[in-house]
């Protein structure tokens, strides 16, 4: 995470000034403020650009060699230390915040009252409450939010969403996620809300109904925050879904499991290829007149992998960010 530090009251008092320009006179060139380069603000940078249509053009950060760094690597970007700066220029048409979780929505909100657009690192906000007035803020000004859900564009995901939606893998039945290592540990926000997040995204995405009801359960034992917790979420039609994170691992694994009727999936987002392996494999049962007549085979056919694209998904969230903020 960034150094960042944001007095949020201070944000507060200037949260009213509006956007010089007019969003009209805008170009099709997006430019961007970046608001934070501690551990996922270069990598924003650095694929904004590499946009034909985007181009960060300011930095911020409240760590000096933060800014040194982003100056040594991108000479041409204007570096600063406060975010009012870029919160409130003219010359600005969208802002990435890159920052601590507690910052997101004093940083966005402004933006938004200035009329920017916002790409905002996940976890959204650090309450429902805060995000839900952010989205209606964007709707009431005509403006783009969008959360940096980074692995709905990676291969991986767009394959298996692929397969979901042909009918490959029949009628759904389980997600299965195990997301855990030795930190990163964050001190505002729970495992859950740090990691969880991403299956929460890719459930959306894959199973396409909307949960019945959700049981979690963590516990803390470090840093007053749950670091290790367990969710599990029941969908319509008996799919069930679960999910472990926990930042106190010996290892660190990144492995999904996806069953279907037809066939499953086994997503391991460590190996270098075939992330992706598609099992030719089930169970299936005849009826009889009663559960011990009834009759239990199972299927073993192949496994393959399938080619993904190699596309950086930093690279294609940002390129949807500029597309959605041209529609």
């Amino acid at each position: 995470m960034s150094d960042l530090v944001v007095d949020p009251a201070s944000i507060g008092q200037q949260a009213q000034v509006p956007s010089s320009r007019p969003q009209e006179s805008r170009t099709d060139m997006v430019r961007v403020g970046v608001i934070g380069y501690g551990y996922w603000g270069p990598n924003i940078v650095r694929n904004l650009q590499g946009q034909t249509n985007a181009q960060a053009v300011m930095v911020c950060d409240q760590n000096p060699a933060a800014l040194a760094r982003a100056r040594k690597a991108h000479p041409s970007i204007e570096t600063v230390s406060n975010p009012l700066d870029i919160l409130r220029s003219p010359d600005i048409d969208a802002v990435a915040v890159i920052t601590p979780v507690w910052t997101h929505y004093e940083l966005a909100k402004m933006a938004l009252e200035n009329g920017k657009h916002v790409f905002i690192e996940k976890p959204f906000t650090s309450s429902s409450a805060q995000a839900e007035e952010l989205i209606e803020l964007a709707a009431r000004k005509r403006l783009t939010v969008m959360v940096d859900h980074t692995f709905l564009f990676t291969g991986a995901v767009r394959k298996i969403h692929e397969l979901t939606e042909s009918g490959a893998l029949g009628d759904l039945y389980y997600y299965d996620s195990l997301r855990v290592n030795l930190g990163l540990f964050q001190h505002d926000v729970s495992v859950i809300w740090d990691l969880a997040p991403h299956d929460l995204s890719i459930m959306d995405h894959i199973i396409r109904a909307e949960p019945e009801a959700i049981v979690a359960t963590g516990e803390k034992h470090l840093n007053g925050v749950e670091d290790v917790a367990f969710m599990t979420i029941y969908f319509p039609r008996n799919v069930i879904a679960h999910i472990n994170v926990n930042w106190l691992s010996p290892v660190k694994i990144r492995t999904t499991l996806i069953g279907g009727q037809k066939k499953m999936v086994v997503w391991n987002d460590l190996v270098a290829d075939e992330k992706v392996r598609v099992y030719d494999r089930g169970v299936q049962i005849a009826s009889g007149e009663g559960i011990r007549d009834l009759l239990v085979s199972y299927r073993s056919g192949d496994m393959w992998a399938p080619q993904l694209e190699q596309l950086e998904a930093a690279d294609k969230s940002i390129r949807r960010k500029g597309e959605l903020i041209r529609l």
